[in-house]
């Protein structure tokens, strides 16, 4: 008699032990990295290779884990069942409930999935394995309650085979680096780099251009003095030239050409024939994405275009450093003016310039100002406002009160922004 209750609370703990194995895979499988998985694999790692597989079955393998669970769990609590039976009578149920409740609870689900939330990666590499075995050998009777459960489903309305993933990889990476960032294992530096990249495909041409409103350009009808003064002043080693009217661009002049002509005249600038040292110009449309243009730019061996619009009318320029800039920031080289259009005040306002791009200010200052309908500030209180505003006017909206300083014609030169 009492060799046959010992067996039994052998039973039961061998049991609870099992079902402790159970529970912790079911965490770590489901808590474990696929990318860390992936590297892993990359290494040489056979075992990681083996939950890479499993976790690409999500459905297969929860349903083997859980369905081994759930039959060490009845097993055990009815073999408590009995055994509390024979020593306590009928009240022994009641005991046998609230011992075993305690123990899965205890020694079944809690420690084992807490510690394997702790270290899922080094967990779910233990047992994979093991959970290969158990995936094959339950693979009948999973897809048999598979089969069940996604057809109940669909009797209340639920089909789980059109289900797709709320995020997209590229939104799940954005949300992994804000989630580090916020942590403090990613500095702002970083995020900002990290998610210029993930941007890229979601830009324009026209959202990282160089407006015309801000372009340099040579005119061909002065003479190759003046020109050379220009590009000097400019801070700039390449030029638009264009003839008669700004629109009518008709080569690119590079420093570096007319240095060598300079050099070829014996420094005689009179004689330099400016139209023949000027490069065809590139036109590219402003619909164009960046990465595509960044192909483009890398395909041609060139970094200088002139960006259109669909009538053919000049919008801007755009430069592999422009495209860089979106990544990693403002490239500054002892040539150029450091200006970003952004002036905090001491009141806790800033005062902005009206062509700043709002991706700028969000990056600069950590706002998430909508940037879906306009690139510029003064393009986003003219989208909201649904007109052209006067100066001393204020308005509302995303959090942020916006007032008018300055305005020239019908441009918003200069703006106060206060986050509210």
């Amino acid at each position: 008699m009492t060799l046959g209750l010992g067996i039994i609370a052998v039973a039961i703990i061998i049991l609870l032990i099992l079902s402790a194995f159970f529970s912790g895979s079911e965490t770590a499988v489901t808590a474990t990295s696929r990318a860390r998985m992936h590297e892993l694999e990359k290494r040489g790692n056979l075992r990681a290779r083996t939950v890479r597989h499993l976790i690409e079955k999500p459905q297969r393998l929860i349903g083997a884990i859980l369905l081994g669970n759930n039959m060490v769990n009845i097993l055990a609590s009815a073999l408590a069942t009995s055994l509390f039976l024979k020593l306590f009578g009928p009240v022994g149920v009641v005991y046998a409930t609230l011992v075993m409740t305690a123990l899965v609870l205890i020694f079944g689900e809690v420690m084992p999935k807490t510690y394997a939330i702790i270290n899922p990666d080094r967990y779910a590499l233990f047992v994979a394995p093991m959970i290969k075995i158990l995936v094959a050998l339950f693979a009948p009777m999973v897809s048999a309650v598979e089969y069940i459960a996604k057809n109940s489903m669909k009797l209340v309305g639920i089909d789980i085979s059109k289900a797709e993933a709320i995020l997209s990889a590229r939104e799940e990476l954005r949300g992994a680096i804000n989630l580090h960032h916020k942590e403090g294992s990613v500095i702002k530096r970083d995020r900002d780099m990290l998610g210029g990249v993930l941007d890229l495909s979601e830009l324009e041409i026209s959202d990282v251009m160089i407006h015309r409103t801000k372009m340099k350009m040579v005119d061909i009808a002065r003479t190759p003095s003046q020109i050379i003064d220009d590009i000097l002043s400019s801070g700039h080693s390449r030029m638009p030239v264009y003839e008669g009217d700004t629109d009518n661009i008709i080569g690119i002049i590079h420093a570096k050409n007319l240095l060598a002509q300079m050099q070829a005249t014996g420094g005689k600038a009179d004689k330099i024939n400016i139209r023949n040292i000027c490069a065809k110009p590139w036109f590219v449309p402003d619909t164009t994405l960046v990465p595509d243009q960044l192909n483009a730019f890398l395909r041609r061996k060139t970094h200088f275009a002139i960006v259109v619009d669909e009538y053919g009318e000049l919008m801007g320029l755009v430069t592999l450093e422009d495209i860089l800039e979106e990544i990693v920031g403002d490239i500054e080289d002892e040539h150029d003016v450091s200006h970003s259009g952004i002036a905090p005040q001491e009141d806790g306002s800033f005062i902005i310039e009206g062509t700043t791009p709002i991706r700028d200010i969000n990056r600069q200052n950590d706002w998430d100002l909508p940037d879906d309908e306009a690139t510029t500030i003064a393009g986003l209180v003219i989208h909201e406002a649904r007109m052209i505003p006067d100066i001393g006017q204020a308005f509302t909206f995303y959090g942020f009160r916006i007032e008018i300083l300055g305005k020239q014609r019908h441009q918003l030169t200069s703006l106060r922004v206060t986050r509210i």
